[in-house]
């Protein structure tokens, strides 16, 4: 197991194949894990600042954790890695180092599971002690495997009521390099990562949803 620092920008960081960033095929109607055609992003509850992100590599499932972990949040997702670099790390340059490559099975479908841990209780801006903890455990997919929800919140419940529709999402604008990740992200989603009627996802449907925990 690894683990390192991420610096959160907008309210994401990333699972990225490559350091391809294809925001606005994200997929948020989870309100946790927005994947991409290549790729997934992770919402964080600080809009900018460290987080501690841990990484998991096995050649088949781990054991699901246990009510006793303090894991708050967990859900599993299949994520694409068409060129076998999936690795997570921030969206912009970062002083911390990279975590290692995530995809040791080459391109194609690797299952993530995302436990998260804070980030109800993570301010705007944190500085110092990162004060959000993140689990990615990650093995190579099998077919036609869907979203798993399996420890729910308030704010996922939320997003799966309410799952961005497309047709709300603001369109690009001219900006200079400094910005450029931000209107990308616009398409995709971005900070405080709850519906409403200003944000936008996929343009396709959302993705299935399969129940393995009560919410609580």
């Amino acid at each position: 197991m690894s683990m390192s620092t991420v610096e959160a920008i907008d309210g994401l960081f990333g699972i990225l194949d490559d350091g391809e960033l294809p925001a606005d095929t994200a997929d948020w109607s989870n309100g946790l894990v927005a994947v991409m055609t290549a790729g997934a992003l992770i919402a964080t509850g600080v809009d900018y600042g460290p987080v501690r992100v841990q990484t998991a590599i096995s050649s088949q499932p781990p054991p699901v954790a246990d009510d006793q972990d303090e894991w708050e949040e967990i859900i599993e997702v299949t994520v694409q890695a068409p060129t076998g670099r999936l690795r997570a790390h921030s969206l912009e340059d970062s002083e911390f180092p990279e975590l290692p490559v995530l995809s040791t099975a080459g391109s194609g479908a690797y299952r993530v599971r995302v436990h998260a841990r804070g980030r109800a209780d993570a301010p705007t801006t944190a500085e110092g002690d990162p004060v959000e903890d993140y689990l990615l455990q990650v093995w190579p997919a099998g077919p036609e495997e869907g979203t798993a929800v399996l420890r729910s919140s308030e704010r996922i419940e939320m997003a799966l009521r309410e799952p961005w529709s497309s047709e709300h999402a603001p369109e690009p604008y001219e900006t200079d390099e400094s910005d450029e990740l931000r209107a990308r992200l616009r398409q995709g989603g971005g900070a405080d990562p709850l519906p409403d009627a200003t944000r936008g996802g996929s343009s396709g449907p959302p993705a299935q949803v399969i129940r393995g925990a009560l919410f609580d």
